[in-house]
């Protein structure tokens, strides 16, 4: 009989001792992660240099974090994840970076206080969702749609509580919302509730207000999520000052 060719890689005798890898991705992840105290995840493009407006507006975002009291997450590579890394260790933040190996060369990042590395992009992706109380996600390709569809899907099977995700840049965004809406919930495929889950925004500022109410209110344990926000905002400027 010839040998099975697997999808995901080569598996062999050896596949067994994979697990003790595993073990120690995982033990290192979490006796690392957990010591940061409250964190935003960041995600974008790894495709932009310092010039490029997102790469611009990941730095301003994360050094704004950085000045409420956060520390910030991201994948430790280039472009977004880099901007973000950036704008936090310059705040004087915790800057933490993921990395993960890849066949390409793709070097970690230098703004970085903390790093964790990963083989295996699935102990990754919970790094980022067990120690982060909010998802900003700017533009970006595969793997910001992986990261987003993810937690987006953890949250609609109610494997996680509805923390906050945004999705920053209409301009890019609303196309994809759009085609949910018309496509996907007229097909019975999602309901307009599950929309609910994600928030697009285009104000940093607003943004970081959201993100510091939610944690100071811990809406991640509220069944109303941020949309208290609103509610309390909506509140005050009716008792007036």
């Amino acid at each position: 009989m010839g040998e099975t060719q697997f999808v995901i890689d080569e598996i062999t005798a050896k596949d067994t001792w994979r697990i003790f890898r595993i073990m120690s991705e995982l033990v290192e992840g979490f006796d690392t992660m957990s010591k940061i105290g409250p964190a935003v995840s960041i995600f974008g493009s790894k495709r932009c240099g310092p010039n490029n407006k997102e790469y611009k507006i990941a730095e301003e975002l994360a050094r704004k974090l950085v000045h409420r009291g956060f520390a910030i997450i991201t994948g430790g590579g280039p472009g977004v994840m880099e901007a973000g890394n950036k704008g936090a260790i310059e705040a004087g933040g915790v800057s933490i970076g993921l990395n993960i190996r890849l066949p390409e060369e793709l070097r970690p990042n230098t703004y970085q206080t903390i790093s964790v590395d990963f083989r295996y992009f699935f102990l990754r992706k919970l790094m980022f969702v067990k120690y982060a109380m909010a998802f900003v996600i700017l533009p970006g390709g595969y793997g910001s749609l992986d990261e987003l569809f993810e937690a987006l899907t953890l949250m609609q099977t109610r494997k996680i509580k509805q923390f906050p995700l945004f999705l920053l840049g209409s301009k890019f965004w609303q196309p994809l919302v759009d085609w949910l809406k018309t496509t996907v919930v007229k097909q019975g495929l999602l309901t307009k509730e599950e929309l609910d889950l994600f928030i697009v925004i285009d104000d940093i500022d607003e943004l970081v207000e959201k993100i510091s109410w939610c944690e100071k209110e811990k809406c991640y344990d509220n069944p109303e999520g941020i949309k208290g926000y609103q509610k309390q905002i909506l509140h005050k400027d009716t008792k007036g000052p």
